[in-house]
């Protein structure tokens, strides 16, 4: 039996022969190793689980395949779930991946972290992504100095009628984006910004929408800011539709770079998040919390910030 195992598991080495022979005999029964008892063995099961608020959309997936690279290097598989942005599913999901993971990388922008905290598994090792909490590691964003500096780019090319398409009320990056917007149009000696800001949730939908009411604006705003690209692509289209060109008529420009954004035509300006990168940084942090499951942590919780102020033209 511990010749079979060492085999199996590549930690020892064992005589050419007897290699071939275990092989040989795994291959004929078409064994494969019970996952569950070799993670009680060894208490751990070699996976982290990922909560996001869905796991549809390229940001997401971007997120997940950052993680998911860096994870599988390191020997790990990953468990993704969505919260739906509901407190309760999330709860629900961690309550099921308890036991299945040895930590979890958590995604809730959207979710008040202050109803939450109590309920956090607190001897499961886990990691925020773009939300923060005093007593966990975490890893963020700079919405608020993107923000900013788009609208600045955008001050500078000489446009002073800016619009603003915002992000759902309840998620922290949306806020942080329009807090930077709203900054950034004080800089600019513009007060009264509540009529270049447009109600948005992140959809193409909600962007085509927008976009609508700022073609109907009198005096109409010659740039339009989207608080993520998905929301700047339905603007493009209902641009594209009233015959409206952009550039030259009107500058568009969104919020992360998510991949599809260079091949619209024309590509779109936007603030670069290196979305992938993020996961890794993520997987990275909880990976260090992993390795100090079972010892006493004597360092503060990591608060990291990805800054992102980088404008793609």
């Amino acid at each position: 039996m511990a010749t079979v195992s060492r085999v199996l598991n590549g930690k020892e080495v064992v005589r050419e022969e007897t290699l071939r022979q275990v092989q040989a005999a795994a291959k004929a029964l078409n064994y494969v190793p019970n996952v569950a008892a070799r993670s009680l063995s060894i208490q751990r099961s070699q996976t982290i689980g990922i909560v996001l608020p869905d796991v549809h959309g390229e940001f997401f997936s971007e997120v997940i395949r950052g993680i998911d690279v860096a994870a599988r290097r390191a020997g790990y598989h990953i468990l993704v779930s969505g919260s739906h942005s509901n407190a309760g599913e999330m709860l629900e999901v961690l309550g099921a991946m308890r036991g299945r993971v040895d930590g979890i990388v958590v995604m809730a922008p959207d979710v008040a972290h202050a109803s939450l905290h109590p309920s956090l598994p607190s001897d499961l090792p886990l990691v925020l992504l773009n939300s923060t909490d005093g007593d966990r590691d975490s890893i963020t964003i700079d919405n608020y100095g993107g923000a900013r500096a788009m609208m600045l780019y955008l001050a500078e090319l000489g446009h002073e009628q800016i619009a603003f398409i915002k992000g759902p009320a309840q998620n922290a990056d949306a806020r942080e984006r329009l807090r930077g917007f709203r900054h950034a149009m004080r800089e600019l000696g513009v007060t009264a910004t509540r009529r270049l800001e447009l109600a948005g949730d992140f959809t193409e939908e909600s962007g085509h929408a927008a976009a609508r009411k700022v073609l109907k604006a009198d005096p109409r705003p010659t740039a339009l800011f989207a608080a993520n690209d998905s929301m700047a692509f339905g603007a493009l289209a209902a641009l594209a539709e009233a015959g409206v060109a952009v550039p030259g008529e009107m500058s568009v420009a969104g919020f992360d770079d998510i991949p599809v954004a260079r091949y619209v035509a024309p590509p779109l300006t936007t603030i670069r998040v290196d979305i992938a990168d993020l996961g890794r940084r993520a997987f990275s942090l909880l990976l260090d919390a992993i390795a100090q499951t079972g010892r006493r942590r004597t360092a503060r919780p990591r608060r990291h910030h990805a800054h992102c102020p980088q404008i793609v033209l």
